[in-house]
C-alpha cells in the first residue's frame, strides 16, 4: 500500500506511552501500536527509499522491524534507565552494504521531528580512516564545505567530543576541529511534527530535508 499519512492517533499513542511505560499497558494496547505507527511506517520507508533512491541509489529502505524500523522495546540490560519501551519512533536508512555505516535517520516523538545525516560514532579502525581523510588537504577541504555549507543551510552539526587534537594528525586551522569528532553528522529540528506527517505528502517533505545531508553522507561512504 502506498503512505497517505500516520493517523494523529500515532502521536497521541506516544504521548500516552510516555505516561504509561509499563509493559502492562503497553500489551493492552499492542494492537494500537501497530496500526497508528508499525503498520504506517512500513510504507512510509518504501515511500522515502523512492524519494531518495534517485539522489542515493544505494540507500537502503528496509520496511520490517531491526532493518529501517527500529523496535519500540529499548535494551534496558545495561541502562541505569529501565523504562521498558521507546516514547517515539525511530528509523534508519543506511547507505551502502553496511548497516553501522554513513546513513539517515528519522525520529518522530509527541513534541518534534527529527531528521538527520551522517555517522554518529566511528570505531577505532573508521576514526583512523575519518582522521586521515580530515588532515587530506583535498578531502578534509570537500568535508569542510560540506559542514558550512549545512550549517548555512540552518542544519546543526554533531560529533565533536575531544578536547585535544589526536597525535599524529595535522590541519589548518579551519580544519582542525573536525579532528575533536568521534562521528560527525548534521540534523533539523521542527516542533511541532509538521502537518505533513499525516498526509501522503510526508515522505517527499523528509527526503527534502535529507538531499542537503546527501554530501556529507558520500564523504563518509569509503570509511566502513
Amino acid at each position: 500500500m502506498s503512505f497517505e499519512g500516520f493517523d494523529r492517533g500515532a502521536l497521541e499513542f506516544l504521548s500516552s506511552l510516555r505516561e504509561n511505560n509499563t509493559r502492562e499497558w503497553f500489551h493492552a494496547h499492542r494492537a494500537e501500536y501497530e496500526d497508528l505507527l508499525l503498520e504506517p511506517a512500513r510504507d512510509f520507508v518504501v515511500a522515502v527509499g523512492e524519494e531518495l533512491r534517485p539522489a542515493v541509489p544505494d540507500v537502503n529502505a528496509d520496511p520490517r522491524v531491526n532493518g529501517s524500523i527500529f523496535r519500540i522495546a529499548r535494551d534496558t540490560r545495561f541502562a541505569s534507565d529501565k523504562r521498558p519501551y521507546k516514547d517515539h519512533l525511530d528509523l534508519w536508512f543506511w547507505v551502502g552494504e553496511r548497516k553501522r555505516g554513513p546513513g539517515f535517520w528519522f525520529r518522530i516523538t509527541p513534541d518534534e521531528l527529527v531528521l538527520g545525516g551522517g555517522m554518529h560514532h566511528f570505531e577505532p579502525p573508521q576514526l583512523e580512516r575519518y582522521r586521515t581523510g580530515v588532515a587530506d588537504d583535498e578531502r578534509g577541504s570537500v568535508l569542510l564545505g560540506e559542514v558550512e555549507r549545512l550549517r548555512a543551510a540552518g542544519y546543526a552539526i554533531g560529533g565533536e567530543r575531544y578536547k585535544r587534537l589526536p597525535r599524529g594528525f595535522e590541519a589548518p586551522a579551519e580544519r582542525a576541529p573536525l579532528l575533536l569528532h568521534e562521528g560527525v553528522f548534521g540534523w533539523v529540528q521542527v516542533s511541532p511534527p509538521p502537518g505533513e506527517a499525516f498526509s501522503s505528502a510526508f515522505p517527499r517533505f523528509c527526503a527534502d530535508r535529507y538531499r542537503p545531508l546527501v554530501g556529507l553522507v558520500e564523504w563518509l561512504a569509503p570509511i566502513p
